[in-house]
């Protein structure tokens, strides 16, 4: 079988395959950079979407002062690749997560955990006290997901306090994810329940500080939030991931802020009536649990999973009139924008990162299906 190289059209892909339009990318990491430019606020931006170490050194080199993970696997494949400074967003909790957990933080001290119980916060200094290590924590805060986090305000205190007994977990700052608020389609209802977020956030931050507690990070907003949450003056970092793509659900909310720079290329298998079409990609190659994929470029065109690795392929009369049926010949081929660009990258084990149509790199998808 022909291994795709670098220089290589893309044409030569087999399909369904994963491309990364590099210009594309490298222009929606410059607009936030931008954005965040006239803020005092850096980015964290989170690794759980792209997966990926030489996608973490590119936004590392574009400005960006570490990284998120969600699991201690995602943290473990971004250290090795010498992604230090890491904060992992969801609790470590049980023992064989603990035990990695305090063998990577020997190898990689940098690297920081959210806690948001004391029971959680014990099992980690036990651990921590048996090697004489300390652990960087921060306090997750509930902002209104009410996933994890602990209650803002004085509950937020007196949790910090508690704190204080443990030896080797040092606080050093909150985290305060607004995940209900990202995808809320109409702006004015996303800054009202934004703002509301981030007041609870805000002033759980000045309570903390009053109370003696420096907070040197505070860390919130994603793809959807990352500017207004950056116009607070108690925020330090945002962690947002999706940007960096932007799959078709984030632009049906935000607009054409950014441009989508992920595509699934797929071919079609049959023409089997009038109006539709059969391509190699479905449930395997596509995650539809937020909405249907879009296909690129082709308005008129809609797409549904049609099985594990069939697609379905359709468009009405008027849009076939306008000559759609000579474009979809069996064996062409087009492209897809996900409609979650996370999920349906944890489906592929490479990206192939193009510009104007020839392979420029070839990247493992390193953390795909890391979720320990």
């Amino acid at each position: 079988m022909y291994q795709p190289r670098i220089g290589d059209e893309l044409a030569v892909l087999d399909t369904p395959s994963l491309l990364v339009d590099l210009d594309l990318m490298e222009h929606n990491i410059a607009l936030l950079q931008e954005r965040l430019h006239r803020s005092h606020v850096q980015l964290r931006p989170h690794l759980k979407t792209a997966k990926c170490p030489e996608i973490a050194q590119i936004l590392l080199a574009a400005g960006a002062i570490g990284g998120c993970v969600s699991k201690v696997s995602e943290a473990e494949v971004m250290a090795q690749a010498g992604i230090e400074d890491l904060l992992i967003t969801s609790e470590v909790v049980g023992q064989p997560k603990i035990n990695r957990l305090v063998q990577l933080v020997e190898q990689h001290p940098q690297i920081k955990v959210v806690v948001d119980s004391l029971d959680g916060a014990a099992a980690l200094d036990q651990a921590f006290q048996l090697v004489q290590k300390p652990l960087d924590i921060l306090i997750e805060i509930d902002v209104g997901q009410h996933r994890c986090g602990i209650e803002p305000g004085e509950v937020a205190v007196s949790f910090a306090q508690q704190l204080r007994q443990f030896r080797c977990l040092r606080l050093r700052g909150i985290q305060g994810y607004q995940g209900h608020v990202q995808l809320i389609a109409d702006s004015d209802e996303r800054e009202r329940m934004c703002r509301q977020s981030m007041r609870a956030l805000t002033s759980t931050v000045r309570l903390l500080r009053e109370a003696g507690f420096p907070l040197e990070i505070v860390t919130t907003g994603g793809t959807g939030t990352v500017e207004l949450c950056a116009s607070y003056p108690e925020v330090t970092e945002v962690q947002p991931g999706s940007f960096l793509f932007i799959d078709a659900h984030y632009r049906r909310v935000l607009g054409p802020v950014y441009t989508p720079a992920l595509t699934v290329v797929s071919t079609i298998l049959s023409r089997p009536a009038p109006y539709r079409a059969i391509i190699d990609a479905g449930l395997k190659s596509l995650s539809i649990e937020s909405g249907m994929a879009e296909p690129k470029d082709r308005d008129g065109l809609y797409y549904q999973p049609f099985g594990d690795e069939h697609g379905l392929l359709e468009w009405t009369q008027e849009v076939a009139a306008r000559g759609m049926e000579q474009v979809l010949k069996v064996g062409d081929r087009l492209e897809l924008i996900p409609s979650h660009c996370d999920t349906t990258i944890n489906l592929f084990d490479t990206y192939y990162a193009h510009r104007k149509g020839k392979i420029e790199a070839i990247w493992s998808i390193a953390a795909r299906g890391k979720v320990q």
